[in-house]
């Protein structure tokens, strides 16, 4: 067995000293501000599978995003009580959410791809995979200089997490109607 397939069985069955370091990151993590780039990836197996390399151009990002549903600003003025919903029916997965919001804070650079780190009760914690689109050894990777070409990758559902927050997994009876688009399928008839 590689060495990633060790680091990917102790993350899915931690041991108690584990478990430990895994509340301590926590407590850590909570004091720091909620998007903070890091040096190297937390779960090293993940973000090379997810294509992350050691090179310059590429940097990790941790996001934090808070848990629950996402509501709507409050009334200014009355309404019918059957239009007085507050909860926003939001077609975005938290995951998509740290993704845009990472990009947002790093504008020169696009999203690769991202990962879950860890939860607690009140936060989920994403890494984010970014790379620069600028950067001469990017240019020159023939695997990552097709990002060089793209811009808002987040924002327009392209990555892995937008992918499956629009229903693209899917293929065959009984998706018909996803594709390009929800909205284009109902222009279209």
């Amino acid at each position: 067995m590689g060495i990633y397939k060790y680091i990917r069985e102790s993350w899915k069955k931690p041991k108690e000293t584990l478990k430990e370091l895994y509340r301590e990151r926590l407590i850590l993590w909570r004091k720091e501000p909620s998007t903070i780039r890091i040096e190297r990836p937390t779960r090293l197996d993940r973000a090379r599978s997810l294509g992350y390399r050691a090179k310059q151009g590429i940097i990790v990002v941790r996001q934090r995003v808070r848990k629950g549903g996402r509501m709507r600003e409050k009334f200014s003025s009355g309404r019918r009580p059957k239009h007085m919903r507050r909860k926003k029916i939001v077609a975005k997965n938290y995951q998509q959410v740290c993704e845009e919001r990472a990009n947002k804070k790093y504008v020169n650079c696009e999203v690769l791809n991202s990962y879950k780190v860890a939860q607690d009760g009140m936060y989920y914690w994403y890494e984010i995979i970014m790379v620069d689109k600028f950067h001469p050894q990017i240019l020159n990777d023939k695997e990552l200089s097709f990002i060089t070409f793209s811009t808002g990758r987040a924002e327009r559902g392209l990555t892995s997490a937008g992918k499956k927050g629009r229903g693209l997994r899917n293929k065959g009876m009984g998706s018909e109607k996803i594709r390009p688009s929800l909205r284009a399928k109902g222009r279209r008839h």
